[in-house]
């Protein structure tokens, strides 16, 4: 036996229930909403202008899922697996997308795949242990492991050749953090290869290729490779009656997931405070959380949009200034307005919040006034995690917010999240249209 023949085994033995295809419906729907909307961005408008000039003919799914994924993960507002510290929407949702379309899959067989690729990609993220992600971007590296448990599912490939599937893409894993010094554009690469990693593993599996059985537990495997801190066992554990995709949260503002909960605070405080706050008003503000925030997101003055997304000391900042975190609170005039601000906050370790992490991503927020008076608020969880989940109507909005900057008219946007939606009753899969020309898109 392996880790990855039993991995299958479980995965494939767990039932799928109506309220299962109606949640993966609903991530589904964020999923391909953030595909629509990051076509409207620097890196979107690239991505877009290379495919129309290198693969405009093309229509291997391989190249599709890698198109889907790399946009998906640009603005970030997908979605989070807080144990695994995967984002799995942007990697398994493309490949099962690109491979229904070719193959002309129905709804709810592919809400299935996608329930089968978060279960494989956070089970295996999971396992990685906590120093792994100081230099491995997980979504990266366990992504293929879902893309390919997708894929599998698709192309009706059997256990054995599953288990192929997976060994192939565990060999194809890859991602690393350096992107975060200047803000470079690797991390869509990440979520753009896993997606089509895995569905090229699987694909090449149901010709016969054969992959690695013991790709992740092997002398010279994953784990022993990438994952000095292992914990194999949790490849396996976690068997409650409950798919991994039901304990995926969403992100309800575009930054770095490990940024919310002090949003999330600040955003408390900033109502408690009235009118607005003025920076001349404020002594200081301590944010304390937990060290992977830090390790990620500890950037006092960050250069460029993408650095703001993954600066706690910009976000709370924006959210205490402003009352509000959107598109615009990251960019050059946001950054500058901001300044002296940053300037305030200081950040560190506590608990209980140290403690609690990965499973729970929280945080305190204490800001002293000048005046000697001092609000503060904390968070367990992050708003849109499953204890604080978002309502079927807020996960709506959010899809035609993304939808409109993805340059989609309402009534354009309203039959896609309907026709997403009616998967869950085995509707069609829709035609995003991902690769038209919207957007802002340049061809």
């Amino acid at each position: 036996m392996s880790l990855t023949r039993d991995l299958v085994k479980l995965i494939r033995a767990r039932t799928v229930e109506p309220q299962d295809f109606q949640a993966a419906a609903l991530m589904t729907l964020d999923g391909v909403a953030n595909a629509l909307a990051g076509r409207n961005s620097g890196p979107g408008r690239i991505l877009l202008n290379w495919h129309h000039q290198r693969n405009n003919q093309s229509d291997d799914p391989a190249r599709l899922a890698f198109m889907h994924g790399a946009l998906t993960h640009i603005l970030e507002t997908d979605d989070l697996h807080r144990a695994s510290v995967t984002h799995p929407g942007c990697v398994v949702i493309p490949a099962a997308f690109a491979l229904a379309q070719h193959r002309g899959h129905g709804g709810q067989q592919t809400l299935t795949a996608i329930l089968q690729g978060f279960e494989a990609m956070s089970r295996v993220g999971m396992a990685v242990g906590g120093l792994h992600y100081k230099i491995w971007h997980n979504t990266a590296t366990c992504g293929p492991f879902g893309s390919a448990m997708a894929a599998a599912h698709l192309f009706d490939l059997n256990d054995e050749q599953c288990v192929h599937a997976l060994g192939n893409a565990g060999t194809q894993s890859s991602g690393l953090w350096q992107f975060l010094d200047t803000g470079a554009m690797s991390k869509h690469l990440h979520a753009g290869r896993a997606a089509e990693s895995g569905l090229l593993a699987a694909d090449l599996a149901s010709f016969g290729f054969t992959g690695p059985p013991e790709i992740l537990e092997g002398a010279q495997g994953f784990f022993a490779a990438a994952c000095p801190d292992a914990i194999p066992d949790k490849v396996l554990a976690e068997t409650a009656d409950r798919w991994q995709l039901a304990v995926t949260s969403i992100k309800p503002w575009p930054s770095c997931r490990h940024t919310h909960p002090t949003i999330d605070c600040a955003l408390e405080i900033s109502e408690l405070a009235g009118s607005g706050l003025a920076v001349d008003q404020i002594e200081q503000i301590e944010v304390n959380t937990y060290g992977v925030a830090l390790d990620v997101c500890d950037r006092a003055s960050p250069d460029n949009d993408y650095a703001a997304k993954f600066s706690l000391q910009h976000c709370v900042s924006a959210a205490l200034a402003d009352g509000a975190v959107d598109f615009s609170s990251f960019d050059n005039a946001a950054r500058d307005r901001l300044e002296n601000f940053r300037q305030k906050v200081t950040v560190r370790t506590a608990d209980p919040w140290a403690s609690a992490y990965p499973v729970s991503w929280g945080a305190e927020v204490v800001l002293t006034l000048k005046d000697g008076q001092v609000l503060k608020a904390q968070r367990k969880n992050c708003y849109g995690d499953p204890e604080s989940a978002l309502s079927k109507n807020q996960m709506t909005d959010k899809a035609r917010m993304l939808l409109a900057h993805g340059g989609l008219n309402d009534s354009q946007a309203e039959e896609l999240i309907d026709s997403v939606l009616a998967m869950a009753d085995d509707g069609p899969v829709p035609d995003l249209g991902l690769l038209r020309d919207q957007g802002g898109a340049q061809t």
